[in-house]
């Protein structure tokens, strides 16, 4: 029997085989990390028998995965362009595609704050030595940084400071150990070390950062895969959701 959370890698594996009927596979963005396992905790006291198996990676990393074969039964995004990838390769069912919740993306410094910075416009100052941010390639909130900071002008500064991460918790430890001046990460992801990081920017993103939801396109899908989403979209749902600092769409 599998843990309850799934690295990454372990998914990649499970290509090769598939979930037991009673296993429900959810893949979902590293940044629902906390709100998931609440969320699959709830569902399985509601659902008897069946045992919630949660994979939290980049989305991109997720919907790879996916692609290749994992026995995945629900994925949820960090943003539109992964899962408009996952419909594109027909690896989703696009009548289940639903938005569920908002974020937003702040720029953050270690608690002492040693370079001094107070917003985007100082990550330029000679003091400002490495910023961290996910892989505008494969992260969510990475290409969200980059297209609000290109539109602000302030792109090149931190391109040439830049530490990219696999995910957005990778990009958080980062910043949390004091290992860069400053990073970028969802406001939820900030929420949860408010002793060890600040909340110093909220960017200005050029879209708005909705997570969507939908159904895996595979034969064998577990038939509780539905009540699972019907659940996250549910007031109950929103509320766990919510108090993880997850706003609706």
């Amino acid at each position: 029997m599998f843990k309850r959370v799934v690295s990454a890698a372990a998914l990649a594996l499970m290509v090769q085989g598939a979930a037991h009927a009673d296993e429900l596979v959810v893949a979902a963005a590293a940044s629902l990390t906390n709100a998931f396992k609440d969320l699959a905790t709830q569902f399985e006291a509601d659902h008897p028998g069946t045992k919630v198996l949660a994979s939290f990676a980049a989305s991109d990393v997720l919907l790879q995965q996916i692609v290749n074969g994992a026995p995945v039964d629900v994925f949820a995004s960090a943003d539109q362009k992964a899962m408009n990838k996952a419909e594109e390769a027909k690896a989703i069912d696009p009548a289940t595609r639903k938005n569920f919740v908002q974020n937003q993306v702040v720029l953050i410094v270690p608690s002492d704050n040693p370079a001094k910075v107070g917003n985007a416009g100082d990550l330029g100052k000679p003091e400002v030595k490495r910023v961290a941010l996910g892989n505008p390639a494969t992260v969510p909130v990475g290409r969200y940084t980059q297209a609000a900071l290109e539109k602000a002008g302030q792109w090149d500064a931190v391109k040439q400071r830049e530490i990219l991460g696999q995910n957005v918790r990778q990009v958080l430890d980062y910043v949390a150990r004091g290992e860069v001046e400053a990073g970028f990460v969802f406001a939820t992801d900030a929420a949860i070390m408010k002793d060890k990081v600040q909340v110093m920017e909220t960017l200005k993103t050029t879209e708005p950062v909705t997570y969507p939801i939908a159904l895996v396109q595979r034969v064998g899908r577990n038939d509780k895969a539905q009540a699972f989403q019907d659940f996250v979209l549910s007031e109950t749902g929103q509320q766990v959701l919510a108090k993880y600092g997850f706003a609706k769409p």
